[in-house]
C-alpha cells in the first residue's frame, strides 16, 4: 500500500475534489470523525466546510493546514470497506492526527479502488502537529497495515520495472475515461509523430479518435482537441472528451510542440531509411493489401489506411515499433505514397519498388522511451491485422468548447500537484 501526503491552502478546493465524485456516485463517505451531518445521515459540501471552520480560524501560522491523504492499495488487493475504515483510523492515529476532525472517501472512479482522507494539520488551539520524519513514520505505518490486513507489500514491488501498461480502450468495458487516460498520459513519450494525422493515426490502435475542434465563445475564438472512443468497426462510441481531462500532455499546444520538436528529430534520422527499405522489402513479395499488412507485421511496422466513402485511399501511416516512429508514406517516399497503394490496391497497379539494400543496421534504429523501460508490443503484432480504415468526421465544435460548471472533474495526479505547489509570495 502506498500513502501520498499533500497540504494545502483552500479547504474548499479537497472538499470540493472529493464531493464531485461523490454526487457521480464515483465516491463514497466511508467514515468521519468530528464532522457534522445532516439528520438523515447524509453529509453536504457546506458541512464539511462547517466542521474544519474552528481550527482554521485558530491557526496561528501554518502555511498550508489542509491535509489531503490518500492510501492505495495494490489494485489486485481486495479491501472491504470496513477494512478499508480501520486502516483509516489506524494510519491517523499513528500519525498523530487521531483527535482531529476528518473525512474519509472511498474512490472507484478508477480500476484502483482507494480511499482518500481530508483533515486539517492544525489543532483545536491552532498549533500546527508535527510532521518530523512524516514520510519515514507513513511507510513504517503502511507496512504494519500490509502485514495485519494481508495487502500485496509495495516494498516488495519496488524494484519491479514500471512501464506504463498500454491497452486498446474496450467501450463495452466501462470506465471509458480512465482507459483512455492509461493511453493518452504516456503514448506521447514512447512514440515520435510529426502531424496530427500521424498521432491520430497512432491513436486508432488503440481504439481511439482525436479531433481537432475550432470555435467561439463570447466572442473569443477557442481551439482545442476532444477524444472519442472507437468501437470494434473503428466508429465513434459515446460521449467526447475534452484534452483537458487527460492532462497538458493530450492539449493541442503541446502536442504542436512535440510535433514540430520530432520533425526535427527525425529529418536525419536513420530511422527513416531502416522503416523506407523494410516496407519496399515486403512490396517486392507481397501480391495484396492483406498480405502486404501481414508482413509488415512481421516486420514490427503496423499500417493505418483511410479510405473515403468511394473506397479511394487518400492517407496511409506506417507505425514502426522497433524505432517507435510514425511516418506518412508521402514522408518516406514517392512510391510509399496514398496515391501508390490506391494505384495498387484499387486499379491492379502495383508502384515499382526500387531495390536498395540498407546500410542502416536495426540497432542504430532502436530508440529507447524518454523514462521507464521499453514496453511490450502491446499485443498489437500478434494474430492480429489492425489496418482497419477510418474516415475522418466532423463535430459540433461549439458543443466541445463550451465551458462546463466549475467541477473539480481533474485526474488525481494533477490534484495532488495542485496541492503540493508552493504559496507565491506577494511583495509587500
Amino acid at each position: 500500500m502506498i500513502a501520498k501526503i499533500a497540504r494545502g491552502i483552500s479547504l474548499y478546493g479537497a472538499i470540493a475534489y472529493n464531493y464531485n465524485k461523490l454526487e457521480k456516485g464515483n465516491a463514497q463517505v466511508l467514515f468521519t470523525q468530528k464532522i457534522i451531518q445532516s439528520p438523515d445521515g447524509s453529509y453536504t459540501a457546506g458541512q464539511l466546510s462547517r466542521s474544519f471552520e474552528l481550527h482554521l480560524l485558530a491557526n496561528r501560522k501554518a502555511e498550508k493546514p489542509v491535509l489531503h491523504i490518500s492510501l492505495n492499495p495494490d489494485p489486485k488487493d481486495n479491501v472491504n470497506d470496513t477494512d478499508f475504515e480501520n486502516m483509516a483510523q489506524v494510519y491517523m492515529r499513528q500519525m498523530g492526527y487521531g483527535d482531529q476532525p476528518f473525512v474519509v472517501f472511498k474512490h472507484t472512479d478508477t480500476g484502483r479502488v482507494h480511499i482518500h482522507i481530508v483533515s486539517v494539520c492544525v489543532d483545536e488551539l491552532g498549533r500546527k502537529i508535527s510532521d518530523k520524519f512524516e514520510k519515514r513514520r507513513s511507510m513504517e505505518v503502511c507496512r504494519t497495515l500490509e502485514k495485519q490486513y494481508s495487502l500485496i507489500s509495495a516494498a516488495d514491488k519496488k524494484q519491479e520495472p514500471r512501464s506504463p501498461g498500454f491497452k486498446r480502450v474496450d467501450f463495452n468495458a466501462g470506465d471509458v475515461k480512465s482507459q483512455m487516460a492509461s493511453v493518452l498520459r504516456y503514448l506521447p513519450k514512447y512514440y515520435q509523430f510529426q502531424t496530427f494525422g500521424a498521432y491520430n493515426a497512432l491513436l486508432s490502435l488503440f481504439n481511439i479518435s482525436a479531433e481537432e475542434v475550432k470555435g467561439e465563445y463570447i466572442g473569443i475564438p477557442k481551439q482545442g482537441i476532444v477524444y472519442f472512443a472507437l468501437n470494434r468497426q473503428g466508429e465513434k462510441a459515446g460521449s467526447p472528451f475534452k484534452a483537458s481531462l487527460f492532462g497538458k500532455d493530450a492539449g493541442l499546444a503541446q502536442l504542436e510542440s512535440q510535433c514540430y520538436q520530432n520533425r526535427i528529430k527525425l529529418k536525419n534520422s536513420p530511422a527513416k531509411e531502416s522503416v523506407k527499405d523494410r516496407i519496399e522489402s515486403v512490396m517486392r513479395t507481397a501480391s495484396n493489401e492483406s498480405e502486404f499488412s501481414q508482413k509488415l507485421i512481421q516486420e514490427g511496422i503496423n499500417i493505418v489506411v483511410r479510405r473515403n466513402a468511394a473506397g479511394r485511399i487518400y492517407g496511409i501511416t506506417f507505425i514502426d515499433h522497433k524505432s517507435r516512429s510514425v511516418w506518412n508514406g508521402s514522408e518516406l517516399a514517392k512510391n510509399l505514397s496514398a496515391n501508390s497503394f490506391n494505384d495498387w490496391w484499387n486499379n491492379n497497379k502495383k508502384p515499382e519498388n526500387p531495390v536498395h539494400k540498407s546500410s542502416v543496421s536495426e540497432k542504430d534504429v532502436i530508440m529507447k522511451p524518454k523514462t521507464g523501460q521499453s514496453p511490450e508490443m502491446f499485443d498489437l503484432l500478434r494474430n492480429e491485422n489492425m489496418s482497419h480504415a477510418y474516415e475522418q468526421n466532423s463535430f459540433d465544435v461549439l458543443g466541445g468548447l463550451l465551458p462546463q460548471a466549475q467541477a473539480e472533474d481533474y485526474e488525481e495526479q494533477a490534484f495532488e500537484k495542485r496541492m503540493k505547489r508552493k504559496v507565491k509570495r506577494r511583495g509587500l
